[in-house]
Parts: structure tokens; sequence; C-alpha cells
């Protein structure tokens, strides 16, 4: 059996969770935006005593490698880092898309949708997404697409789309049709454990002095207009 970290912090909220074999023991989340560089370090912390073992006692660490927040994946990559290098333990990482899918797979409607499209709030209308059959298959390149009226209308005109994450609820008055349904979420690192679990099976371990997050855009740097004196 694997014993696997999980560390999610790509998006507003944070959250850690234990799993064994794909099972989760435990688990913590934090809603309150913006956390993640004053308690993901914390938050693990608990999750360990809670399950009783020392980092060293986990098989692997899994992280959310994005896309999403710049400042939220440079924290989460670096804590998971730090703790596979003092525990020498193998780093493990899962798209931000992808665990969002794998809590859509585990509504009560799933079988409905033609297709799930994850998307992740960037700027103004632009949101980070791609588009996934029912089963968790990505049938299309992650990308950071503006929303206009005609966003994703060949997926609807096929029959019925589900929209989930933070960024699917600015989308749902200008994605005007009858076969869209839209999901306020945010990814989870519960969400995470069954691609966890398939990601040590097949050993896709990450090389810890050259994994990056994936950003998928240049992090952007503004200048204040507020008047320091």
């Amino acid at each position: 059996m694997a014993t696997i970290l999980l560390l999610e912090t790509s998006a507003a909220s944070l959250s850690a969770a234990l799993s064994v074999n794909g099972t989760v023991t435990v688990k913590r989340v934090c809603t309150e935006p913006r956390q993640q560089a004053s308690l993901a370090a914390p938050m693990v912390k608990e999750v360990l005593e809670e399950a009783g073992i020392p980092v060293s006692g986990c098989d692997a660490v899994c992280v959310s490698k994005g896309p999403g927040s710049y400042t939220g994946l440079r924290v989460g990559v670096s804590t998971a880092k730090g703790l596979c290098f003092g525990a020498g333990i193998p780093l493990l990482s899962v798209g931000t898309l992808d665990i969002l899918v794998a809590q859509a797979r585990l509504l009560p409607a799933a079988d409905e949708f033609k297709y799930v499209v994850p998307m992740i709030d960037a700027r103004r209308m632009e949101v980070y997404t791609a588009v996934f059959s029912p089963e968790g298959k990505q049938l299309s390149a992650v990308e950071a697409r503006v929303i206009g009226p005609d966003a994703f209308e060949q997926e609807l005109s096929q029959g019925s789309v589900l929209f989930i994450g933070d960024g699917a609820l600015k989308c749902r008055d200008v994605i005007a049709s009858p076969n869209a349904r839209f999901l306020e979420a945010a990814p989870l690192a519960e969400h995470m454990a069954a691609l966890a679990q398939e990601a040590w099976e097949q050993k896709r371990f990450e090389d810890m002095a050259y994994f990056e997050p994936f950003y998928l855009k240049d992090f952007v740097t503004t200048v204040s207009r507020k008047k320091l004196w």
C-alpha cells in the first residue's frame, strides 16, 4: 500500500490530506483566501500529527502542479520539494484541472454530461481550461482562454456540458446554452487521492532538481497607483 501526502495550493483555498492506497484518511481545508504561504506547512503538520506518522512514514508527497495562482503554486511546490528532500521520499504531481474533473466524477449526475470543462479563474473573462470526457480523459490542450458567447459551441451542440471550478460562475451569463451546467468549486487535496495513487503505481516521479509548476502564463507585475507620499 502507498501512503501519500496530498497538497493543493493552486487556487484561493488551501487543502492537505493523507491517502492510503487511494483512500483519504485525514484531510484539512482552509477556505480563507491567500493563506498558502502562512498555513501550508502548519496544515501539513496537522494532517501528519492526526495520522500519527512523520513525513518519512509516507511513501511520497503529491502536489497540484497547476495551472493556477502563481504564488500559490510556488508555495505548494516549494513545500512539497522540501518535505520530499528532507524525508528522502519521491515527489508526485497532478494537474489542477484533473483534480476538478475528479471532483465532477463524484457528482450524482456525472454520467449525464457529455463533456466536463474545468475552469480556473484568471483575469477578467479569461480562464485556464481544457475539455475532458466524463471518465476523466483529457480531450484538448490546457489553455488560457477568453470566454465569449461562442465558447465551447461545438461541445455544447453535442449534449450537456459541466463547467466546474472557481472560474465557472463568471462565465454563466456569457455561455447562454441550455446544455450548459455551472458548478463553482475549488480543487481540493482529497480529490487528488486516486490521481496520486495512479501516478505512484506508474512510477511517474518528478525530478526534484528541475520540476517547476505549470504556470501556463508568465507572472505579470503591476505598478501600484496609490500615492505613497
